[in-house]
């Protein structure tokens, strides 16, 4: 009876374990960072896909980022103003995020932005998740 409760009991083990947010300090909470752009008309998909994977790299480079995420806006209510790419960015604490603001990786991202000239504009929303 047992041989036939191990397997059931094994995926649900490696189920909860996959659900696990990722660890923060004690009493950290995690922070969410939502940028959105707009590029300009004439933003090539390369462009595009070498902004993107710039940003993604940030993970690597600095410390507390924890996760990142991107799309392309597909709602069908019209309201973005234009704004289509999304990237989210999870930092493991406030002072992580604080941290990544002046960080050099980031500046060196933004001076990218900057050379490749593809930005009409961007908003960026921080937040704490609450349940």
């Amino acid at each position: 009876m047992y041989r036939y409760l191990a397997l059931p009991l094994l995926l649900l083990a490696v189920a909860a374990c996959a659900t696990v947010a990722p660890s923060t300090a004690p009493g950290a909470q995690t922070v969410r960072h939502v940028v959105v752009f707009r590029y300009k008309p004439g933003a090539t998909a390369e462009q595009i896909r070498e902004v993107t994977d710039a940003f993604r790299a940030l993970r690597g480079s600095i410390p507390g980022i924890v996760g990142f995420e991107h799309g392309v806006n597909d709602s069908p209510e019209g309201k973005n103003l234009g704004f289509t790419h999304v990237y989210l960015l999870t930092f493991e604490s406030a002072a992580a995020r604080d941290a990544y603001l002046p960080h050099p990786e980031h500046r060196k991202f933004g001076q990218l932005l900057g050379r490749l000239g593809v930005l009409d504009d961007a908003f960026v929303v921080d937040y704490s998740p609450v349940e």
